[in-house]
């Protein structure tokens, strides 16, 4: 006699409408499930060959102190991850505190004083404006401060890159700068062709110029990696897509080596770069992190499409659509009020692991000119690849949804988000 096999009901209260549409959004979502899952294969693959190839060991696993001479495990990590993403080189560390770090630390170690940096994909996420000096105080050491200029490109009204305004105002940068992740705005994160073409025309109008690339929740969301696709050097953090759900902190560099060593050059000090650097045992989980970050990533994108598809189906504008082909992990719901807003939030803070007791509010949070509210019960505090939504308070009131390193778990969470909408009577089914 076979095993009956109940369903989560048994655990969580869901209005049986709720759970009726969500089955139908799952159904919608199969087919880019299966592309998901064969992008994850082929990642997965690479990535053990990767630990082949470079004799990956426990050796590697090691605890190193002090000066870090001779971390034998720190050095393969670098090769691996350089195998991985097509690079010259890598600095993987775990000293890098963010992705907004590690970008600072590229910043400074490539720019000289009189260099220009053009930002060809729009506004820069709003942690880095004042590391560029687009905001704060002057002498604060920003690289204004530094005699360092930056011009920024907009995009097109329809989100995308204007390229033809690029060709024209690119030319002569020392660094042409593209963040392929969305940040705080509206539009879809850029895919692998998209970036290839901004390469090129950057290639074409100004081919000195150092391309790099924030990747920041876009690894292993394609096939290709930025650098695989005309990008110089490349940048990450080990707590979003990169570190598998396991990396607790760090962040990595990426790209041409002599670029890598004017980075670390800046991370530790010049002539010793990455020859120093203790690791205090941190290795384990960031090999660990790294093996498995490509079935993680696809979690958290059955999660992203599965709450587009959902979400539309509620009434709501969502980007991308649910089975639309994605540059990242993450996706927006217009939720048009602030009393949607926070119930969405709160709602996902009653699915999470950790801390699902708590209920989250809006807060003055450093870096940002908004109240902001996040939803996040995670392992590691801040690791936006498990399963979190954030968002500033002000109009249209979206919320930006990324993670889940549980495909199941998520979309529970995913639906006790919308259910607590649906008790506070703010939508209806």
């Amino acid at each position: 006699m076979s095993e009956k096999i109940q369903d989560f009901s048994d655990f969580f209260e869901i209005d049986p409408a709720l759970k009726k549409l969500a089955e139908t959004a799952e159904l919608h979502c199969r087919e880019n499930f299966d592309r998901i899952d064969r992008i994850a294969a082929y990642h997965s693959a690479k990535v053990l060959k990767a630990f082949t190839d470079q004799k990956v060991s426990e050796t590697c696993f090691g605890i190193s102190t002090g000066y870090g001479y001779g971390d034998f495990g720190r050095d393969v990590l670098d090769k691996v991850w350089a195998q991985v993403l097509g690079t010259e080189d890598a600095l993987v560390r775990h000293n890098f505190v963010s992705g907004t770090h590690a970008l600072s630390v590229a910043l400074f170690g490539l720019l000289r004083p009189g260099d220009r940096i053009v930002f060809v994909t729009g506004t820069p996420y709003d942690t880095l404006h004042e590391v560029i000096g687009i905001s704060g105080s002057p002498g604060n050491g920003s690289l204004r401060d530094f005699g360092v200029t930056h011009e920024i490109i907009a995009l097109n009204p329809d989100g995308k890159p204007d390229l033809a305004e690029i060709a024209k105002r690119v030319s002569g940068a020392k660094i042409a700068y593209i963040q392929r992740s969305r940040g705080y705005s509206l539009r879809t994160a850029f895919t692998i062709p998209e970036i290839a073409e901004i390469c090129k025309v950057i290639r074409e109008t100004s081919p000195d110029s150092v391309i790099m690339v924030d990747n920041c929740y876009g690894e292993f969301v394609e096939t290709s990696e930025p650098t695989q696709v005309g990008a110089d050097i490349m940048i990450g953090s080990m707590i979003k897509n990169a570190g598998g759900g396991i990396a607790r902190t760090g962040g990595y560099i990426a790209g041409k080596a002599d670029l890598v060593e004017l980075c670390a050059y800046r991370l530790t000090c010049v002539g010793l770069g990455k020859e120093v650097g203790c690791t205090l045992g941190m290795n384990r989980e960031l090999f660990q992190g790294l093996y498995l970050a490509p079935d993680v990533t696809a979690n958290a994108l059955k999660t992203a499409c599965f709450t587009s598809e959902l979400f539309t189906m509620l009434g709501f504008r969502c980007t991308p659509s649910g089975n639309a082909i994605r540059g990242d992990i993450v996706t927006a719901i217009e939720l048009e009020t602030p009393e949607n807003l926070i119930a969405f939030c709160q709602g996902i803070q009653k699915g999470s692991p950790v801390d699902a007791h708590v209920t989250p509010e809006p807060w003055d949070m450093p870096g940002y000119d908004s109240q902001v509210i996040m939803a996040a019960g995670a392992f590691t505090n801040g690791a936006s690849v498990e399963l979190s939504a954030d968002a500033p308070l002000r109009e249209p009131y979206a919320v930006w949804v990324q993670g889940g390193i549980s495909w199941r778990s998520a979309r529970i969470s995913i639906l006790l988000a919308a259910q607590e909408m649906l008790t506070r009577k703010l939508i209806t089914i």
